[in-house]
């Protein structure tokens, strides 16, 4: 503790992301990505953006990047919040309508950021039990309460709640802001995003990401869909911090990865089928697998530690994610990688029990 912070930062318990080795010949599978590249339309776009004009402030509103994403989900320009990825827009979320007399409401196996947001921004919350299968009841979350937030698909679990369930919950619940977290939601069924219900409930607010299904990680572009009363808020919280969050390149590179349909279902589709062969390698290796709607597997092998394969796989170059945590301990979160990342997975597990 530095002798020069003040005592609200040494209480502060960060969030710790997924390493990034710097290691040569590693099979990656522990953070997420996306193994395929962004589209060459996007790749051109970036390179076009790179001109003198990056002398000049990006525009404050990025309003082509809105309109875009406005248009694609058949909405308008007010309904549209964009950020420096869906983090930054899950940390003005919490700030503008989180900080509640009411505790707010979470799974306890869920984003890990949460309860660090909460932390930041003096928040109380109470966490609610997934099911012993993993999944996550909404019924559980039709009480008094500041705010309600889940990831959809639910990380790490990859589990899926429908929207015939989310449309019940804010049914019931019309008091306050309803955040579906929808980082995973392009790996899950088509017609699965609650942007759907947006029309309909003006608490509710969506966040997404192009990190994911639209390979931009590395550009941090992220936004949130919801009323124009709720963006409006997002909007005075954004301009008290930071006027300009997206650059020229990631607003270039944002409007090319939205318009490029024809390569996004191509990417989108090779990574569904990668994980349903996955599963099935993964299974009649003895791991018993989580029903996953994302672009990452939940495993738990039937009589081998998850922090001893996690051990095992490093030494051999592949690194997945194990979380030391209550409940989950026994799992193991594995990105979907491409075909021959995950063959090298299989194999290497293999020679590993065989060992």
């Amino acid at each position: 503790m530095s002798k020069y912070w003040s005592d609200f930062v040494a209480t502060l318990d960060p969030y710790t992301p997924g390493e990034q080795p710097a290691v040569q010949n590693l099979t990656k599978l522990n953070t997420n990505e996306n193994p395929y590249p962004p589209s060459p339309r996007v790749l051109a776009a970036m390179q076009q953006s790179i001109n003198g004009n990056v002398r000049l402030y990006p525009p404050p509103n990025a309003d082509k990047l809105k309109q875009t994403i406005a248009d694609y989900h058949q909405l308008s320009v007010a309904q549209v919040f964009v950020g420096n990825g869906s983090d930054e827009v899950l940390a003005h979320v919490f700030n503008a309508f989180f900080r509640q007399s009411q505790p707010i409401l979470f799974p306890d196996i869920s984003y890990s950021f949460y309860p660090v947001y909460c932390g930041l921004y003096a928040i109380d919350y109470k966490t609610l039990p997934l099911a012993e299968d993993f999944s996550l009841n909404l019924d559980d979350y039709a009480r008094a309460n500041g705010g309600i937030i889940f990831p959809n698909p639910n990380a790490p679990t990859g589990r899926l709640v429908g929207l015939n369930a989310i449309e019940k919950l804010l049914q019931v619940n019309s008091q306050s802001v309803v955040v579906v977290d929808e980082a995973y939601i392009d790996f899950a069924d088509t017609g699965s995003s609650a942007v759907a219900l947006l029309q309909r409930y003006d608490n509710l607010l969506v966040v997404q990401t192009m990190s994911k299904s639209r390979s931009l990680a590395g550009l941090r572009i992220g936004y949130a869909m919801g009323s124009a009363e709720l963006i409006e808020g997002l909007e005075r919280i954004k301009n008290s911090f930071n006027s300009y969050p997206l650059g020229h390149v990631q607003l270039a590179a944002g409007v090319a990865a939205i318009e490029d349909e024809d390569y996004y279902q191509e990417m989108r589709q090779r990574v569904i089928a990668s994980r349903e062969t996955l599963t099935q390698s993964l299974q009649s290796l003895g791991f018993d697998v989580l029903p996953s709607a994302a672009n990452f597997v939940f495993a738990r092998h039937n009589s081998h530690g998850a922090e001893a394969l996690a051990q095992a796989l490093r030494d051999k170059k592949v690194i997945v994610r194990h979380f030391k945590k209550p409940r989950i301990e026994g799992f193991l979160r594995i990105t979907v990688g491409s075909d021959t990342e995950n063959a090298l997975l299989i194999d290497t597990l293999t020679a590993i029990f065989e060992g």
